[in-house]
């Protein structure tokens, strides 16, 4: 217990910034760095008592990263220990279950304390060695294969939700990983991931290797345009996928992922996810996007609407088709504002999430969010749209990097 609050007094107090350092000799480097935020929450949530707890409430939470990046020659190691501190209305939202949920990944390397409102894990954890045309890194890291903003259903590890801003510490996968370039224009990628089993308030220590995940991914450049084609086992389930992105006219930047999922279980049907977009940046910093996400197994009515959906669809969304429309623009070279507007074109419920960061200093900065649901509210624990479901929040982040 001694160490754990160490850490988290360590983690707490910026002055000690001095104690990271890089240093480099005869092809060796050690560089250790520190990430701190503070978040303050205000949260208004839909006035149904089934669903949750409190109308209204106030919190607050504390999260901070310790980095340790070592490389000598080809090879290298990377290890991200994180602190999370929250509150128990954090962890639910004012709901009666909670909203915050871990990523697929071995409870070894995390333990809870303080009755349960504090957690150290190792986020990142895994050795890399890297040739001219070869890389492979085996250990906990974050796997990234999404080539749209929004919806990205070939994101199939730890994806991020489409009204998420801050996205500069993807949570790491317990994965094996090889890159092969082919030529100056082509890569082949492999991954595996470890797969876990659900153990209600956490996931299993040891794999569950039956339900390993294989994908196999190939990419290649033909003009302006980046073209990949995957091939996955995930979760049992056999998928094929692609990707696209580019510019037309030189002027119009383009975006599309999909796949379709053939189930393990041949009495489900086959499930068709895909998502498009297009977005432009004009000189003075603006950028416009426009997305659309199907997903055909999906519901199409109301009445459909269950939390099962959610996990028999593996999806965020419960719905079959959504529109996202999303705006960025750098007001002074300190102060980023960004926004998106989701809506669900089967109830016409939306949510409109509204970001700032602004430059504090080199290595500190503020950011402010809300978002606004907007649609039929629950009714006695029934939903009666989805976005209205959500809660209306606003939201104040310090984060500080050292």
């Amino acid at each position: 217990m001694l160490l754990r609050n160490g850490f988290i007094l360590l983690l707490c107090l910026p002055n000690l910034g001095q104690a990271f350092y890089q240093w480099q000799d005869n092809g060796a480097e050690i560089e250790l760095r520190g990430f701190f935020s503070g978040l303050a929450l205000g949260i208004n949530n839909p006035n149904d008592a089934l669903l949750f707890a409190d109308d209204k409430l106030i919190t607050a939470g504390l999260n901070g990263r310790l980095m340790l990046d070592v490389q000598r020659s080809s090879l290298s190691f990377e290890m991200h220990a994180v602190q999370t501190i929250i509150d128990d209305k954090l962890a639910t939202g004012g709901g009666q279950t909670p909203v915050l949920q871990g990523v697929e990944r071995s409870g070894a390397l995390s333990s809870q304390f303080a009755n349960e409102h504090a957690e150290l894990a190792i986020d990142r954890l895994n050795v890399q060695y890297s040739t001219d045309k070869m890389n492979i890194k085996v250990g906990r890291q974050p796997i990234n294969l999404a080539a749209t903003y929004y919806f990205t259903p070939n994101d199939f590890f730890a994806p991020f939700a489409a009204q998420t801003f801050f996205r500069h510490y993807k949570l790491g996968v317990d994965a094996v990983r090889l890159d092969w370039q082919l030529d100056d224009l082509s890569q082949v990628s492999f991954i595996s991931v470890v797969n876990y089993k659900d153990e209600i308030d956490h996931w299993s220590r040891a794999p569950d290797w039956s339900e390993t995940a294989y994908l196999a991914r190939l990419s290649t450049l033909f003009d302006t345009f980046e073209l990949t084609g995957l091939i996955a086992k995930i979760n049992g389930d056999e998928i094929i996928g692609l990707d696209f992105q580019g510019e037309l006219f030189d002027w119009l930047g383009v975006r599309g992922e999909g796949h379709i999922r053939f189930p393990d279980d041949r009495r489900q049907s086959r499930d068709i996810k895909f998502s498009l977009g297009l977005e432009h940046r004009w000189e003075n910093s603006l950028t416009l996007r426009i997305e659309q996400f199907y997903h055909r197994l999906a519901a199409t009515d109301i009445e459909d609407y269950s939390a099962s959906t959610l996990i028999e669809t593996n999806s965020f969304y419960l719905a079959r088709n959504y529109t996202a429309l999303g705006a960025s623009y750098e007001v002074t070279p300190l102060l980023l504002t960004d926004a998106v507007w989701l809506i669900n074109n089967h109830d016409d419920s939306s949510l409109l999430a509204l970001y700032a960061t602004s430059s504090l200093s080199d290595e500190a900065e503020l950011s402010i969010g809300l978002s606004i649901s907007m649609g039929k509210q629950p009714d006695k624990g029934v939903l009666k749209s989805e976005f209205a479901s959500y809660p209306d929040s606003f939201n104040i982040e310090y984060r500080l990097y050292f």
